[in-house]
Order: C-alpha cells, then structure tokens, then sequence
C-alpha cells in the first residue's frame, strides 16, 4: 500500500475532484496528483510515473470531449508534438536527485496555480500562426520538462498559446489535451524502460480519476463555470508548493 490505511479512503475521494477541475479546462491533472502525493508524502519515485499513468486516462478523457465539440486545430498540436514527444521521452529517462525534483515541481506548481486562477483565461480575438522554429522549441521545451517532472505540460502550453495569440481558449484546451497524452506516453515509456515501476495502487487510483475526467469533460466542453474549484484547488497546489519547498 502507497499510503497508510488511514489515509487511503481521502486520498481516493480527492483524487476525482482534481481530475473533475483539471479535465474541464482540457489538461490531464498531473500536477494537481503530484501535489497531492506531495501532501501525502508519497516516495519521489512513485510520484512521476503515477501522475504520468492518470494522465493519460483523464487527458484522453477531456480531449474526446474537447475534439467531439469541435475544438481540435490539428496543425496547432502538431506544432508543438513534433519535438515534444521525443524530448519527453529523454525527460522521462533522466534520474534527478529526490531535494532537487522538489524543488523543481515546486516552481512548476507555480505555473498551475497561475493557470487555475485564471490568469491566462482570457484569449485575444486576433489569432497569429505559430512560426515553425517557436513551435519546434517551445515544444521541444516543454517535453522535456514534462517528462523530467512528470507532467504532460498543458498547464505551460495552454497559457503560452493563448499569450502569443495562437488560438482561443476552447481550442488551447483541445490541443493542450491531447499534447498531454503524447508527453505523458513518451515520458512514461522513457521511465518504465529505465526500470521504474509503478505503484501497485495506481490502477485503483486510475478507476477514481476517470470518474472526475469524465465529468470535467463533459462539463467543461459545455461550458460550465468551475470556478470555486479552481480556487479551491489553487489553494491545494499552494499548500504543495511550499511544502516541497521546505521538505
């Protein structure tokens, strides 16, 4: 068992509130589970790939709903995928050091706390088209990152393509979610191919985060306000960030 038996029964009721919020905007959730296994005190080297395993139910979960209502731009996620999913790959094979990987997921819940407040909610009516060379870096940036954390990397691609102009917020959510699942894919291969192993709860965790991914889907597709749990799960992720900090 990954956590004690008394806490089990709440880690398992949480987890579908984050996959319910994370699916609605588009994004797989990864870094809502690593803040929650951070809370948990789950061990660094179960963290990753677990986050990587919910990822892509709940991102091909949110991204059939998202495609189904006609969101996909098939040429924006191809602007980024191209160089994402091989560095994902790399990420995900890379050891880091357990203080260090703290470190670094602290500062990326940063961004998802950004992202869950809604600062980069609102999208310019004007659209540019991404330029080959920015979608070959910031992709290939991104994937690397993703694997090396254990994210698939919406939660950084959604806001830099609404930023720059690139599309609305629906189509960010559409393309962020299955840009998601290539990353999650190719980093967890990455780490199951260096010997790491999962958990033997995560499939039990992956039952709980599909009920919420199913949910946030289909709600955030319709366009329902979930805003007072975005806030919720913003003061979560905060709680997380400072304690990876100083842990």
């Amino acid at each position: 068992m990954l956590l004690q038996k008394e806490y089990i029964y709440l880690f398992l009721l949480l987890l579908p509130v984050v996959s319910l919020l994370y699916a609605s905007v588009g994004h797989g959730g990864a870094s809502g589970y690593l803040a929650l296994m951070a809370l948990f005190s789950f061990e660094p080297e179960l963290m990753k790939p677990t986050a990587l395993l919910l990822n892509l139910f709940v991102a091909a979960t949110s991204f059939y709903y998202y495609y189904k209502a006609g969101y996909f731009k098939l040429k924006l996620f191809l602007a980024f995928a191209i160089t994402s999913i091989p560095l994902a790959f790399v990420g995900g094979s890379m050891a880091v050091d357990a203080a260090l990987y703290k470190k670094i997921l602290a500062v990326f819940l940063l961004f998802a706390i950004l992202k869950m407040m809604t600062t980069f909610s609102k999208a310019n009516q004007r659209h540019k088209k991404v330029k080959t060379w920015q979608g070959l870096i910031i992709g290939g940036l991104i994937g690397f990152f993703s694997g090396l954390i254990g994210i698939g990397g919406g939660i950084i691609l959604s806001p830099v393509i609404l930023l720059l102009d690139w599309g609305r917020m629906k189509e960010a959510a559409a393309v962020s979610a299955l840009f998601i699942w290539v990353n999650s894919a190719s980093g967890l291969i990455g780490q199951l191919s260096h010997g790491v192993v999962l958990g033997r709860d995560s499939f039990l965790f992956v039952f709980m985060v599909v009920i919420g991914g199913v949910i946030g889907g289909y709600l955030g597709s319709k366009k329902m306000n979930n805003q007072r749990l975005r806030y919720l799960l913003s003061f979560v992720l905060l709680i997380a960030s400072i304690k990876l900090f100083f842990t």
